[in-house]
């Protein structure tokens, strides 16, 4: 099976594009499977630089082709936040039920056709001695109310996709992976795939 490097230490995200990847038999490997890899510090201030700074930074450090993602939520009401701070919205400890929480208690007061909201994946591709390309996609939907289900990771508790009356968290992985902004992002580069000859054996 071939390889491909997911530049990520989130088990959760691991866990998708593991899952993801595999329908394309493509062995997704995260950087909690390597050794001595640094943590890529995330400077930027869009999704796709900080996608772009972990894809380059890992494939020069590997000289192999690298996929990185920078995904995050965006709620109307909130001007656009958490967006790239989505992580740590809470603070630095990048807590899920503190970044709920304080989502949660800003959207208090909002009625619920107010509660608009959008994940969004972007994808950056880095092939070594090549331009790094990129895929975006997004999830529409809306914020609950409470936190609701035991799936998932992140925001998903309280994020109810458009046309569902479950929050992401309460969906199994496969009806998850079905609708995901990262799925909708993997699409975009699914044509990609052989034509860009992007995952190799790594022999």
């Amino acid at each position: 099976m071939k390889k491909i490097i997911i530049a990520t230490k989130n088990k959760g995200k691991a866990k998708e594009f593991k899952e993801l990847f595999a329908a394309y038999e493509l062995e997704a490997i995260s950087l909690n499977e390597l050794d001595n890899i640094p943590d890529i510090e995330e400077t930027g201030t869009t999704f796709k630089e900080n996608a772009a700074l972990k894809a380059e930074q890992i494939a020069s450090l590997l000289s192999l082709p690298v996929i990185a993602d920078d995904s995050g939520l965006m709620i109307d009401a909130l001007d656009g936040r958490p967006g790239v701070y989505s992580a740590r919205y809470a603070g630095e400890d990048k807590s899920d039920e503190a970044n709920i929480n304080k989502v949660l208690a800003e959207l208090q007061s909002v009625p619920e056709e107010e509660r608009t909201a959008r994940f969004i994946c972007v994808l950056a591709v880095t092939i070594p001695d090549s331009v790094t390309t990129y895929y975006t996609g997004y999830c529409h939907g809306k914020i609950a109310k409470a936190a609701v289900g035991d799936y998932g990771f992140g925001y998903d508790p309280i994020f109810i996709p458009d046309g569902y009356e479950q929050t992401m968290a309460q969906l199994t992985a496969e009806e998850k992976n079905a609708i995901s902004h990262r799925r909708n992002a993997i699409k975009q580069l699914e044509t990609n795939l052989k034509k860009q000859d992007l995952f190799l054996d790594n022999r």
